[in-house]
């Protein structure tokens, strides 16, 4: 039989994750291992995989080489990258990662990834095709007098919202252009805020999409949220997949405003909260098997409305490199 072997970079966290890639190929009946990798033996989510690696830091030199030794030795069919920090380089090295290994890295290609990794270029590509967006301020232009309050600053290419604040006076914007580290500032929203998942094949063909509405969020991450099955931000999101073409898992920043649907970022990777669409029926652990089994896919919206995910810390016990009970 066959085996559809899967590399989770930068397990981290990912314990969910990690667990419903396993569920999916127990449930479709096919053998395969997840290995999970990362550069701290403290990281949760290697323990719970098949079998795990300890990892080079992505901006090491051997790291390519070592993911390259991994999926030869594992017969590895797919990579998963899991962090926005590797995603240019994966982008960059998933021709030499499949010619010298022969597994896939799910990793769009490097022209789109570097929109995605630059929230100005993002902001940029939403304008020119039509999206709404908050409206962007040049800090070099600007006259700080001239601004009307509130606004919100971030990292032009930060992520899980570090750095990144609601800036209520000119004097606290010029606090923050001194600690936030490549600035963007742009008008501050309210209303309803979506992480969108989009599942892809590897032909940039719409498979899923699954508006979440943010109820809660932690350290940029969502810890609570709520399935919403809404038409028209998945018309939106069709006709972005239209102008945009992506593989994979990905999220979508969004909110609903006075003015309508306004996107903030793209996120070319599993998000943290991933696993509530999953569960919910749109399965993209169920699918990424699928398409490494050669086996076509349609659109669909065979998940589950109005489903409320509650997300919680969990402890585990390490002894001699292995789970301890």
């Amino acid at each position: 039989m066959d085996q559809y072997n899967v590399l989770i970079l930068s397990a981290g966290k990912r314990v969910e994750l990690i667990e419903l890639f396993q569920e999916a190929a127990q449930e479709l009946g096919i053998q395969s291992n997840i290995i999970a990798g990362d550069c701290s033996e403290y990281a949760p989510g290697i323990y719970f995989a098949d079998k795990k690696y300890i990892l080079p830091k992505i901006k090491e030199p051997s790291y390519i080489d070592e993911i390259i030794k991994i999926c030869k030795q594992e017969n590895v069919k797919l990579v998963v990258p899991t962090i926005d920090t590797d995603l240019m380089l994966l982008s960059e090295e998933r021709k030499r990662i499949f010619d010298e290994s022969g597994a896939t890295v799910l990793i769009s290609d490097l022209g789109v990834v570097s929109i995605c990794r630059d929230k100005i270029k993002t902001q940029d590509f939403f304008e020119k095709n039509g999206f709404l967006v908050p409206k962007l301020h040049d800090i070099n232009k600007v006259k700080i007098e001239s601004l009307k309050f509130p606004l919100f600053i971030k990292p032009k290419s930060g992520s899980s919202s570090i750095s990144a604040f609601k800036v209520n006076s000119a004097k606290e914007l010029k606090l923050f252009l001194n600690i936030v580290p490549n600035p963007m500032l742009q008008d501050y929203m309210t209303g309803e805020e979506y992480t969108v998942d989009v599942f892809l094949d590897f032909n940039s063909n719409v498979i899923t999409i699954v508006p979440r509405l943010r109820m809660e969020v932690r350290s940029g991450e969502i810890s609570k949220g709520k399935i919403v099955k809404d038409y028209e931000i998945i018309e939106n999101i069709k006709n972005l997949m239209s102008k945009f073409k992506l593989i994979g898992h990905i999220t979508i920043q969004l909110m609903k405003t006075k003015k309508g649907i306004e996107f903030i970022e793209i996120n070319p990777r599993f998000g943290g909260g991933a696993p509530m669409s999953i569960r919910s029926g749109a399965n993209s652990c169920k699918n990424l098997y699928s398409l490494l089994m050669k086996k076509h896919l349609s659109y669909n919206e065979d998940y589950e409305d109005g489903l409320i995910f509650l997300r919680y810390d969990k402890s585990i016990c390490i002894k001699d490199g292995a789970i301890y009970k």
